[in-house]
Order: structure tokens, then sequence, then C-alpha cells
């Protein structure tokens, strides 16, 4: 395979990435949790804030991935240390708890 095509390749790769995940808007958050098909933004942040006892909110934002929802959250804990995390917004599940570097 030559340079080009690879460049090419990896170029819709990069591309097909990107296209696979969307934020949501409120609208459309809200009709999520008022037919149960994801957990309230309040149980989820409940769940993060959990993660990091005494950590104040400071984004969060749901997203549609490869057809799952995610909640990234992120949060500032007592230390004054950012930190992200994502949670399956179906069940909760912490899928990420990282800090922010």
């Amino acid at each position: 395979m030559n340079r080009l095509t690879a460049f090419f390749i990896v170029t819709l790769m990069a591309i097909s990435g990107l296209a696979s995940a969307r934020d949501l808007t409120a609208d459309e958050a809200q009709k999520l949790q008022d037919a149960g098909t994801i957990l309230s933004v309040e149980k989820l942040n409940a769940t993060a804030l959990s993660k990091h006892p005494g950590a104040t909110l400071t984004d969060t934002e749901l997203e549609q991935e490869y057809g799952k929802y995610i909640y990234q959250v992120d949060l500032r804990d007592a230390q004054g240390v950012d930190w992200e995390l994502e949670l399956d917004a179906v069940d909760g599940k912490v899928l990420k708890n990282h800090q922010d570097l």
C-alpha cells in the first residue's frame, strides 16, 4: 500500500470516528429520561460525585457514541484536582475515571 492510500484510509477512519459521537440537546436528554431510556441527571451526578467525595461538578454533557448514551462529567475535588468521568447513561456504570491533566 502506498503512502497516499494509507493517508486516505487513516483520514477516513478519523472522520468516521468523529461522526460517530454527537452531543445531545437538553430537550433530547429530557425526552430520554422521561421515557426511562437513561437514568436521571441527578442519579448520574450522584454516582460521579460518590467517586470523589467533596468534589463539585464543573461540567456535564450527554453524548451518543456508537449507539450508546454516555454521560460525561468534569469534577474538581477538594484539593483542586480536576477529574473526568464517563458513565453509561443507561445503567450508571462508570466507564472512565481519570485525572484531567
